[in-house]
């Protein structure tokens, strides 16, 4: 037994087990903070933003001041000059009116006529003026047919009549 003592004995770990990382309440701001400082380029950027800003802040400033002085001054002379300002305003909103208004059936118009040219290729399996010089010619021949029949049947007629009519005036001399 005294050979176990002098061997050495291997160590022992303790194990302790540990509450989850999530259920701990790290509570107030530090929870909503991220764990690392902002990176460099994040400083960059908002130390490049904060001058562009506050520019951009002062020159609307500058340009709402501008207005509101434009205004005050001008509102007198809209109401002095209102009598000759007021027609031209609604002749100008009616011209603009008008155009908008005629550009829209414009458009209307020609969207129709592609919608009709498109169903009449599916419907048909042609174009349009393929179809209509076809349909032409067509209609050309049966009006030839049907004046050929017409002068075929007047000459019929004519022959028909002439001899019955010539033995009735040869007749009426006698």
């Amino acid at each position: 037994m005294a050979d176990r003592s002098d061997r050495p004995q291997p160590h022992q770990l303790q194990i302790h087990p540990q509450q989850p990382h999530h259920s701990r309440y790290e509570g107030g701001v530090k929870s909503l903070l991220p764990q690392k400082g902002p990176s460099t380029a994040q400083i960059l950027a908002v130390i490049t933003l904060i001058p562009i800003t506050g520019t951009l802040l002062a020159l609307a400033g500058l340009t709402l001041a501008g207005s509101l002085i434009g205004l005050a001054i001008a509102t007198p002379v809209f109401l002095i000059f209102s009598p000759v300002l007021l027609p031209a305003a609604i002749l100008l909103g009616g011209a603009v009116t008008a155009f908008l208004t005629s550009g829209a059936f414009g458009l209307t118009g020609l969207s129709s006529l592609s919608w009709v040219v498109n169903s009449f290729r599916q419907a048909t399996g042609q174009e349009p003026l393929e179809y209509a010089k076809r349909r032409v010619q067509e209609g050309t021949v049966f009006v030839g047919e049907k004046t050929k029949q017409a002068g075929e049947t007047i000459k019929s007629k004519a022959q028909e009549g002439g001899g019955g009519g010539r033995e009735g005036v040869a007749a009426g001399r006698a």
